[in-house]
């Protein structure tokens, strides 16, 4: 198991989740449970920026569903979608800012260790993940995110986020982040608009 020394800080996750989302590229997420050790690299993410941001959950405030969203940077929410799929995010932010990182995609650490983790649901059924996670903190021998090399910005894409066109303006925004080219990447280029380099990416505030 890696030394708590290498998982990537609270204070990582307690800054603007754009920066957040992008920097987690290429950083590698391990649980350690009664099922095991499962170990992948992130190469897909998206942010959701608040009540503001007319994609995000917390756009209708705290309610108990989105309780965490508004806690402290470093936890894991664990929601369903459409009933069956579990999605896993890592709340970020300032407490009160309601603000956390989709993680959308994966790719295992070993090529032989699993099914494809091409998209939150595949992402969480692939490393067993479910609501028994929700809250977890993530900077914990049982989940943790360690350190990598930052990539270069000529290896991200830039894009809006996936599945949010009831999110008006905020449907084409750019909080979508993903490894340029990587085989596990959820929406492969040419299938989605406004996609860009992350060269010249200013650091978000």
């Amino acid at each position: 198991m890696a030394k708590p020394s290498l998982y990537l800080p609270r204070a990582f996750f307690a800054r603007d989740p754009r920066y957040v989302a992008l920097e987690l590229l290429g950083k590698t997420l391990v649980l350690n449970d009664e099922r095991g050790q499962r170990c992948a690299t992130i190469v897909e993410t998206e942010a959701y920026l608040g009540p503001q941001d007319q994609a995000a959950h917390s756009r209708r405030g705290i309610t108990d569903r989105t309780r965490l969203m508004f806690g402290p940077a470093g936890y894991a929410y664990i929601y369903l979608i459409y009933g069956l799929h579990h999605c896993m995010n890592i709340v970020s932010g300032v407490e009160g800012d309601g603000t956390a990182v989709l993680l959308r995609a994966a790719q295992w650490a070993s090529p032989l260790e699993g099914p494809s983790l091409s998209g939150p649901g595949r992402l969480c059924k692939g490393l067993d993940i479910d609501k028994a996670y929700n809250g977890a903190d993530a900077c914990s021998p049982t989940l943790h995110l360690l350190d990598a090399p930052a990539l270069a910005p000529e290896q991200i894409h830039i894009g809006p986020r996936i599945g949010v066109d009831y999110a008006g303006d905020w449907a084409t925004a750019p909080l979508r982040y993903a490894i340029a080219q990587h085989p596990q990447v959820s929406v492969k280029p040419g299938k989605t608009a406004a996609k860009r380099s992350a060269k010249g990416l200013k650091r978000p505030v």
